[in-house]
């Protein structure tokens, strides 16, 4: 078996500091890592020479080309490839070279890509700008070695067209508050605070063969229908279980291709569900952490193919078992080294972590309606509240120890005890004495405190962290900075400090619920408290532009109105062309397959009760069937012209908002409705008959 030097391989395909170090001068090094650390940009010649040196790096590699690479609004990344080829000289022979101005600057087709009416169809022009802050690395696979160059993407205006220009805008407002907050509490060192964030990826693979001979998920990445297999996942032996070797061969080569890619690829195991899987990173920057993430799915997708697999990163793909995840695990980080969530031995002494508490509290329950809009997409609507993921309402989990110093500084004004950690006994002699946490986990809360970082479970595994990552570091900013703002004049900052914290909890604690989240219980009261409850995608989008939305993302210079009410607009037209997509998907596979299967069954059956007759033995078992089949043939044909009609109906519709809606209501009911006689039909066809493979074919042969 081939041996693997992790450190030798790790970040070799990367464009690191310590590369650059090696290829440029020590005066234009010297300036990229002071505009990457603190901003500002760099001079015309230290660009030209950070171009020159990068494509001499990445041709040593093998590349041809460089590309722009960039997540626009459709949660995937972008690219267009350019050469680094330029006129050959009087001789003939051909240079290579990179400008400064390719390097920073490129332009892309603005208005071909989801805008929400920031750019007309004739309004064409879309930059792209060198994000200095995450490192160029080369990619290779079947394309060739292309040099590829994280980028942010922004209209002729400036208005941003992608998810990177915020999250690197809300970065900038953390950064500047938590500041405010550490310099309050005698930090002088420290010139930066860091929102660090590890994404944890949920994914099913299936054998590639089988995948092809289905339409839906070709189509829409999720099966559209389909019976549930005699088996699922209520053995829990799939669970950490032992990695089958085609799957684990996969795992090799996804993480051989992430480590070149300097992607801390860490955590390996099977998931709950059948055919289900994850893959978690260390910790890092969250700008570096979202690209690394789109980096992830990128990769494994190849990687996929190449062994005969195809990976899906659909919320939902298979009925009846476990959709898939991404918790998003957020803290807060200096940079001397100081990460603000981590409580201590004594939380119930440390003001500082407290205070940083009590603002987090505060800013996820005056915001916790944007919270849910961050993790909301088509396809999450499966998937949030179905007793598989925390529910559609957003709480915070603290734990029986911060939960309990919370209630004493809520009723006292003092936290004078805490709930100390305990030995764990296991009766077993020869195992050693273990120190158990002060608190257990909660997996059906949505934002749960879990150490030393927060943990976002809401995340659906198809989606960009890049927008729950704006919303907690703007949230949170904008806590810090009404925080620092009454700290910063007070006359006594103990006391002010003291009293804040206290407030702050005393009004917000109705957020907290340690308990369980999939119970129907909850739901009312969290109605009672007055918390959002805000079930589907379309139930959130409109939160986006409410006024004190407005007010937060413009104080800190996040989005502007016109650039929230594109999003908005985005978000409509993409549930719409899901749902048309998915409907029209459906009406194709029960008109040419599913209906065709079951007339020929019925052949089958009619020729087996003739059989029976003419030989004269009883007809009731295959008469039977053939009446059940004859009866779901005909619910599925008055279902498909439901679905027809509704689907006509919903594309006349003009107004965006308006059409979406007529979507949910309507064509997704007449969708429901169509698959319930065809995945009963499924289960009473003879095999041989049925179309196409089925979840036994895709979750256990593979």
């Amino acid at each position: 078996m081939e041996k693997i030097n992790i450190e030798e391989i790790f970040g070799e395909n990367v464009f690191t500091p310590a590369v650059m170090k090696e290829y440029l001068p020590k005066d234009a090094y010297a300036e990229v890592m002071q505009v990457m650390e603190h901003g500002g940009e760099l001079s015309r010649e230290t660009a030209n020479v950070v171009a020159r040196c990068m494509k001499d790096w990445a041709v040593s590699k093998g590349a041809t080309h460089y590309t722009h690479w960039f997540q626009p609004l459709t949660g995937f990344t972008a690219e267009k490839h350019d050469s680094f080829i330029t006129h050959p000289d009087a001789d003939g022979k051909m240079l290579m070279e990179f400008s400064g101005k390719e390097l920073i600057k490129g332009e892309s087709d603005g208005s071909s890509f989801p805008s929400g009416g920031l750019r007309a169809t004739f309004e064409a022009r879309g930059y792209t700008a060198w994000d200095i802050t995450s490192p160029a690395f080369v990619r290779e696979d079947a394309t060739g070695v292309i040099l590829c160059i994280p980028t942010a993407f922004c209209s002729y205006k400036g208005e941003a067209l992608d998810k990177k220009t915020p999250l690197l805008r809300s970065t900038q407002a953390i950064n500047e508050q938590a500041l405010r907050i550490v310099r309050l509490f005698g930090n002088k060192t420290a010139t930066k605070v860091t929102p660090c964030v590890g994404a944890e990826q949920e994914y099913f693979l299936v054998d590639r063969e089988k995948y092809l001979k289905r339409y839906d998920l070709i189509y829409s990445g999720r099966t559209l229908f389909g019976a549930s297999a005699p088996k699922g996942q209520e053995m829990s032996d799939h669970y950490y279980g032992s990695i089958r070797e085609r799957i684990g061969s996969f795992m090799k080569d996804v993480n051989i291709e992430l480590w070149k890619l300097g992607v801390t690829a860490k955590t390996q195991h099977n998931e709950v569900a059948p055919a289900q899987h994850e893959l978690a990173p260390i910790y890092e920057s969250a700008n570096v952490a979202v690209d690394h993430n789109q980096l992830v799915m990128e990769t494994m997708r190849k990687v996929a193919e190449r062994h005969g697999l195809t990976c899906l990163l659909h919320e939902k793909p298979f009925n009846g078992i476990n959709g898939s995840g991404k918790h998003n695990n957020w803290s807060l980080s200096t940079d001397d080294g100081f990460n603000l969530l981590d409580p201590g031995d004594t939380p119930n002494a440390n003001i500082q972590f407290l205070l940083v508490l009590a603002c987090i509290i505060k800013a996820v329950d005056e915001h916790a309606d944007l919270l849910r809009q961050s993790a909301s997409d088509v396809g999450n609507d499966l998937r949030l509240g179905a007793d598989e993921a925390p529910p559609a309402i957003v709480s915070i989990f603290l734990g029986e120890q911060l939960d309990d110093v919370v209630r004493q500084l809520v009723e006292t004004g003092e936290a004078k005890h805490l709930i100390n950690s305990e030995v764990l006994a296991t009766g077993v002699d020869t195992l050693p004495d273990l120190l158990i946490d002060p608190t257990d986990r909660n997996r059906t809360s949505p934002f749960a405190f879990t150490g030393n970082k927060f943990e976002f479970r809401m995340v659906g595994s198809a989606d960009s962290i890049g927008d729950p990552n704006v919303i907690l570091n703007t949230i949170v900013a904008e806590s810090f900075c009404e925080a620092a703002d009454i700290l910063e004049v007070a006359d006594n900052f103990d006391l002010a400090c003291h009293d804040l914290i206290k407030k702050y909890l005393a009004e917000h604690q109705r957020i907290i619920f340690n308990g369980n989240g999939y119970a129907p219980e909850w739901v009312k009261e969290a109605a009672r408290r007055g918390l959002p409850n805000l079930p589907t995608m379309l139930d959130a989008v409109e939160t986006l532009t409410t006024d004190k939305a407005v007010s937060l993302f413009e104080k800190f210079g996040i989005y502007t109105k016109p650039e929230l009410e594109s999003r908005k607009e985005v978000l409509y037209e993409t549930y719409s062309k899901t749902l048309n997509i998915e409907a029209n998907c459906m009406v194709e596979m029960a008109s040419k397959q599913i209906i065709p299967a079951g007339f020929l069954y019925m052949k089958d059956l009619a020729g087996a009760v003739k059989l029976a007759n003419n030989v004269g033995v009883s007809d009731r078992a295959a008469r039977n069937i053939l009446k059940e089949v004859t009866e779901l043939l005909e619910n599925l044909e008055d279902a498909l012209e439901a679905l027809k009609k509704a689907l006509a109906e919903a594309q006349m519709v003009k107004d965006t908002k308006e059409k979406a809606f007529t979507y949910r209501d309507q064509v997704k009911i007449c969708m429901d409705a169509l698959r319930q006689p065809a995945d009963r039909l499924e289960t009473i066809t003879d095999k041989s008959i049925w179309p196409f493979p089925t979840y036994e074919d895709l979750l256990f042969e593979v």
